[in-house]
């Protein structure tokens, strides 16, 4: 899965928000704030990775245990999934 094409994050202070860009543009129900976490894993996501790939790359960037981070990087993925944000 990856994040699909028209959507760009950007850093507004300290908080990240996902903004639609090109034909996307006029749809602002696909803005979302993201934290520090959220941008993170968006990054990844730029690539194209499974889940269980995305909730390693977290756990070693945070030097946190796979189990700690598999429900949080789950929960993310469907939320970006239900805002039609990324693709399989």
């Amino acid at each position: 899965m990856k994040v699909k094409d028209g959507f760009i994050v950007k850093k507004v202070v300290d908080d990240y928000v996902v903004v639609p860009v090109g034909d996307n543009f006029v749809d602002f129900s696909s803005i979302i704030n993201l934290n520090e976490t959220g941008a993170f894993l968006w990054k990844c996501l730029e690539n194209d990775v499974t889940e269980d790939e995305l909730a390693d790359m977290l756990a070693k960037e945070y030097e946190a245990d796979i189990s700690e981070v598999k429900g949080d990087t789950s929960a993310f993925v469907e939320s970006l999934k239900n805002a039609g944000l990324i693709e399989d």
